[in-house]
């Protein structure tokens, strides 16, 4: 292994479109070099994202990056994604400044801010650059926008200000890929087209010679070669970081349907990850104008605007649906927001997460959740006992504004000790004839034995969970492989002999 190393300091990955497969690309080209022996890490200057990760030391990022430190092998930290932001309104967002979150901000406030923020993200990416022998950078979006050009921070602005190369990549599945390419390029000025190594094509389906002379064209025109094209790898089990993903592994007979409506301001639906990959559980999505359809349990998800998705939740009927469920004897959880939202009553008194207000919550646990200015943060383990279940193992990360009251150790279900400081806390409550369960963990599916606690409560027998964590490792060596088949990283100087 010690034969490898690099000649790059760092490699940035743009794509022409979001979704382009930019974080899925980062990953695999990192297990690449991690099994060679190279230390790399991963990095974004800013990202926009209600999915995030808490590091070890109580620091958010985005949940892309931290599966992308996974992928190196290593912890993530505050310095892989230095700016996070969380939209709260269709104009606004709460701005995460190395882990911390500032303040919020709208677009045009924004914009003018990101001359103050270029300081820590370079600050962070050099701190990497010093500690690791290579840095796999992520753009966001495109780099084309001609709108959100000036003062770039994510694309073509940080990539200069850093002084790096930059592949593009594009997902051939969605169709038009040589115009994204060559339209992307052409839209760049000309020191940032002389930064752009090479093309990457994703997701090609069917015989290579067919795509042949197209690659020609794009490399005659552009004078930029085709590092590689990437197979569309079937039934590829990875979080996603923005849309919610629908593809589940496929069923067998003896199962559970699990119901999650979907709320405008979602945060961490990769919670119901491990969900989509049980065999056992028929995970729907609940959107706009849908009715909640007979389910054996309805999890309420986690929200960045607590008040507001409440009364989006209502508007839908969804409330006076949930009470039928009960009625008739289904089960109903919350996550964080969608936690906060089954007690009696949830207020912000400082517009942290909008406008300044309290609502009636649904009323199904005894709790009152006042949303706060210090925001929770830090990655948790411990011990849940579920009515009539065995005490298991959890383990997840807390993320939320908010002190909620009326939990005490006597009939909480979960005991938690924080990975920051070793202190411990109960949390969750138990309601309605131990029909309602809410807690304000995340990621509490990913643990087998939780996820097998949790679907016994709610009814499923014979429970077969899978390992959630080993599926998440085949994904990325799946990617990592097709990376190492398929892409010519040693022209870029990225793997050395």
């Amino acid at each position: 292994m010690d034969k490898y190393k690099t000649n790059l300091r760092a490699l940035m990955v743009q794509g022409t479109t979001s979704d382009a497969g930019k974080s899925v690309l980062v990953a695999g080209i990192c297990r690449v070099l991690a099994r060679k022996g190279i230390r790399v890490a991963p990095f974004k200057s800013q990202n926009m994202a209600l999915n995030s990760a808490v590091s070890k030391d109580g620091g958010e990022i985005g949940r892309a990056q931290a599966v992308q430190a996974y992928a190196c092998g290593i912890e993530p930290t505050v310095h892989m994604n230095p700016v996070l932001l969380k939209p709260n309104t269709d104009v606004g967002a709460q701005v995460i400044v190395q882990g911390k979150a500032l303040e919020d901000m709208d677009a045009i406030g924004y914009n003018s801010y990101k001359k103050v923020v270029m300081a820590p993200i370079m600050e962070s990416f050099d701190l990497l650059t010093r500690e690791y022998e290579t840095v796999i950078v992520e753009g966001a979006g495109s780099p084309a926008e001609i709108n959100l050009r000036e003062n770039d921070v994510a694309n073509m602005g940080f990539a200069e200000e850093a002084d790096i190369p930059v592949i593009i990549v594009a997902d051939i599945d969605r169709g038009g890929v040589f115009a994204h390419l060559y339209g992307t390029l052409a839209l760049l000025s000309e020191s940032e087209q002389a930064r752009v190594k090479g093309f990457v094509i994703n997701r090609f389906r069917g015989d290579i010679k067919l795509l042949e002379s197209g690659l020609d064209w794009l490399e005659q025109k552009t004078g930029k070669p085709v590092i590689g094209v990437l197979p569309y790898l079937h039934g590829l089990m990875l979080e996603a970081e923005d849309a919610i993903d629908i593809q589940q592994v496929e069923k067998v007979e003896n199962t559970i349907t699990v119901v999650v409506p979907v709320l405008t301001r979602i945060s961490n639906h990769t919670d119901f990850d491990p969900l989509r990959m049980h065999p056992q559980v028929n995970l729907q999505f609940v959107g706009k104008g849908q009715a909640i359809p007979p389910a054996d349990l309805i999890i309420i998800p986690g929200s960045k605007s607590v008040l507001s998705d409440l009364a989006y939740l209502r508007s839908q009927g969804w409330d006076k649906q949930i009470q039928r469920h009960l009625r008739f004897g289904g089960k109903v959880m919350g996550i964080c927001g969608g936690y906060q939202m089954l007690g009696e009553v949830v207020s912000d008194p400082y517009g942290i997460e909008g406008e300044v207000g309290e609502s009636e919550g649904l009323g199904y646990l005894p709790i009152s959740t006042e949303i706060t200015k210090h925001k929770h943060l830090k990655q948790v383990s411990g011990w849940m006992s579920l009515p009539q279940q065995l005490t298991v193992p959890v383990s997840g990360y807390e993320i939320h504004a908010g002190i909620t009251s009326g939990i005490n150790k006597n009939d909480a279900p979960i005991e938690l000790t924080s990975a920051v400081d070793g202190n411990k806390e109960m949390d969750g409550k138990i309601g309605i004839d131990n029909h309602v369960f809410g807690t304000y963990l995340h990621g509490i599916f990913e643990q087998q034995q939780a996820c097998d606690a949790i679907l016994a409560w709610a009814g499923l027998s014979d429970i077969e969970t899978p390992d959630f964590a080993a599926i998440r490792e085949e994904g990325i060596n799946r990617v990592a492989d097709a990376v190492e088949q398929y892409l010519d990283l040693k022209s870029l100087g990225l793997i050395t002999e």
